[in-house]
């Protein structure tokens, strides 16, 4: 036998396998946020000499006081290894290994300034900062372009009219003025925002009640955002709108917001529900304006933001003073002006204690807290004061601070989340995450310029900021796999919408109490609580753009659950876009496609007569607002030589052109 040679120790990387390692086991106590011990380890040239043999000593520890990392397993043999062999080789590291800035150098936390516009071939300001000075991508054929439109703003497709009058015109500047004055608008928007604020029209948990009246909640949005109501109003209205100094009946409905959340209503533990229910409201609050994941830090310092336990705490203590209305299992309402509105209700100016809670258990009172905003954002804390008022004024405090121009978050927040809406990616691609672990701004300057614009410029109005954005050519150019804007399928509530707007079936009814489609009998068969399942609403009243649906927590419309409809539990910052077989079954076999197929095979046979060529042309104008091909046509006509005509349009349904904007 030969002898088994030893083999050498490999050198260790610092890159590969001790960066990696410190990262995940480290820094969340050592790093930018947190320096315990006065000890950074997020990057080479911050480990010291003098730390390495107490570093060693503390990883290999067995007593549970003094060993490291304090939490979790602990280190192995061979990840204890690499850290000695490195340390024995004199602790190596890239001389050009940046190292991490302080929190409060992070972008996000930083004033929003003007940053001057480029220079360009382009005048239009978004041009010169997406372009500069080189070439942009073709604009895409008038009739896609008019399509695109539409379904971005009202998310339905134009009529044979509104295509003819557009190419005769050109105009498409006219066009967007038109559409942001139609009151379908609002009701494509709106959604977007109840997708951020977790709407639903019911509890959710075991009973999952219906709860009343919060519909006025949906409709209040709907013509807040047709009304153009400067956003900066509309944040106000929603966290504290009744204590603004002209509260209204409207700006009442719209603290609907702080109640959308689920509702257990018969918790095991009582204490622990009611920090639930403010963990949900400022968990909320933080996404929907701020960016910010404050409610990781209920039950500790956040482990990779700059926000303490303190800050949670703080802003718990904003909410405190409400009450939830209700009556053993029931919700109520509360009374205002004579109608019934979903709402919280604050009785008092005296605000009751608010304690931070150890390990955010609720029979562990730790210091006593006082309203307060992060500390990471502020020189010097916002003014939380009753003035001699009915409440405490805390949550208007809050909510002027939020609304104020000199916030860094808020203005940057919202205009990237129109941007998504539009180009189907944020320039912060994590909507909801503007802090150190989002991701960071594709076009920083771009996105500052546009949130100065937009407070400054525009007075917090978003129809101006979807007139800008949608006048430039980035949104107007011909998309291709590495354009701007992405490829992206239409959102549930446009597909459906749609349909029924093209098979000429669409009730154009607006606001008022939900209306409650049919569900499938393999659906209903499946629930364990068939005696809730509620009764649909007659075909006439089902037929009511989509964000008149009812949205109950535990038995979502199996169409809308299919394709994507938003998580309603929390804030749902962007639509998953799956890609899953029962979609298509649902789209070619479903009740509701077929029964539109039918309808809109109807509507072709009374507008186009008996002649399938005309019947072809019409189809194609009103599904997808262009002229077939030749080559469509021919196909067309010989499938129609098997099938009726009925089946032609469940297959026009289904095209991915139909489902996609373009």
């Amino acid at each position: 036998m030969g002898l088994l040679l030893a083999q050498p120790l490999l050198a260790v990387d610092y890159t590969k396998d001790i960066k990696p390692l410190l990262k995940e086991r480290c820094v969340s106590c050592h790093g930018t946020v947190k320096q315990k011990g006065d000890l950074r380890l997020d990057a080479g040239a911050l480990i010291s000499k003098d730390v390495h043999q107490e570093l060693l000593q503390r990883i290999a520890a067995t007593d549970q006081d003094e060993r490291m990392p304090p939490e979790g397993k602990r280190l192995s043999t061979e990840q204890i290894d690499l850290l000695r062999q490195w340390i024995a080789a004199g602790a190596p590291f890239p001389s050009d290994e940046a190292i991490p800035k302080k929190p409060s150098e992070h972008w996000s936390f930083q004033p929003v300034r003007r940053p001057p516009v480029p220079a360009s071939a382009f005048s239009h300001p978004l041009d010169a900062f997406v372009f500069g000075k080189g070439d942009a991508a073709p604009q895409a054929a008038p009739p896609a372009l008019l399509r695109r439109v539409h379904l971005d703003l009202t998310g339905l497709p134009p009529t044979l009219q509104e295509q003819e009058n557009f190419a005769k015109s050109g105009d498409l500047a006219a066009v967007i003025d038109t559409l942001l004055a139609r009151p379908e608008y609002g009701e494509r928007w709106a959604r977007h925002w109840l997708d951020v604020v977790r709407y639903a029209d019911s509890n959710g948990y075991e009973r999952d009640a219906e709860k009343p009246f919060v519909w006025r909640y949906r409709d209040y949005v709907i013509e807040s955002l047709n009304q153009d109501k400067p956003f900066s109003r509309f944040v106000m209205e929603q966290l504290a709108g009744d204590e603004l100094p002209d509260r209204s009946l409207s700006s009442v409905i719209a603290t609907g917001f702080l109640r959308l959340g689920h509702w257990d209503d018969e918790p095991a533990d009582p204490a622990a529900d009611r920090y639930d229910q403010l963990d949900d409201i400022v968990s909320t609050t933080g996404q929907a304006f701020l960016g910010l994941t404050i409610g990781c830090a209920r039950c500790h310092d956040h482990k990779f933001e700059p926000l303490a336990t303190r800050d949670y705490y703080s802003l718990v203590a904003v909410f405190n003073p409400l009450q939830r209305p209700a009556k053993g299992r029931a919700e109520l309402t509360v009374p205002v002006d004579g109608t019934e509105v979903y709402t919280w209700n604050e009785p008092s100016a005296k605000a009751p204690e608010t304690h931070v809670l150890i390990r955010g258990s609720p029979t562990r009172f730790g210091d006593l807290v006082e309203p307060a905003v992060p500390a990471i954002l502020v020189r010097q804390q916002p003014a939380f004061s009753s003035s001699n008022a009915a409440t405490t004024q805390r949550r208007l405090g809050l909510a002027q601070w939020i609304a104020n121009e000199q916030n860094p978050l808020t203005a940057r927040v919202i205009v990237n989340r129109v941007w998504q809406q539009h180009f189907g990616q944020g320039m912060v691609t994590t909507a909801n995450d503007f802090g150190l672990m989002g991701a960071a701004p594709t076009q920083p300057e771009l996105l500052d310029w546009l949130a100065h614009w937009f407070m400054h410029d525009a007075g917090w109005s978003l129809k101006k900021l979807h007139r800008l954005i949608l006048t430039s050519r980035a949104w107007q150019m011909r998309k291709t796999p590495d354009s701007l804007m992405r490829y992206r399928r239409l959102e549930v509530e446009a597909i459906r919408d749609s349909m029924l707007a093209v098979s000429g079936r669409l009730n154009p009814k607006r606001f008022g109490p939900a209306m409650k489609p049919a569900i499938p009998k393999a659906a209903l068969e499946a629930n364990t609580d068939k005696d809730k399942i509620w009764k649909p609403s007659d075909e006439h009243e089902a037929s009511r753009r989509s964000i008149y649906t009812f949205i109950k927590r535990g038995l979502v419309v199996p169409m809308l659950e299919t394709l994507d409809l938003a998580d309603t539990v929390s804030s749902c910052p962007q639509r998953q876009v799956t890609t899953v077989a029962p979609q298509a079954l649902s789209l070619f076999n479903g009740e509701f496609v077929n029964q539109q197929a039918r309808h809109f095979a109807e509507r072709l046979k009374r507008e186009a007569g008996d002649d399938p060529e005309k019947q072809i042309s019409l189809a194609w104008r009103l599904a997808l607002g262009r002229e077939p091909s030749p080559d469509e046509t021919t196909k067309m006509h010989a499938f129609l030589q098997e099938q009726p005509l009925e089946q032609a349009c469940r297959v026009i349904l289904n095209l991915n052109e139909f489902v996609y904007p373009e």
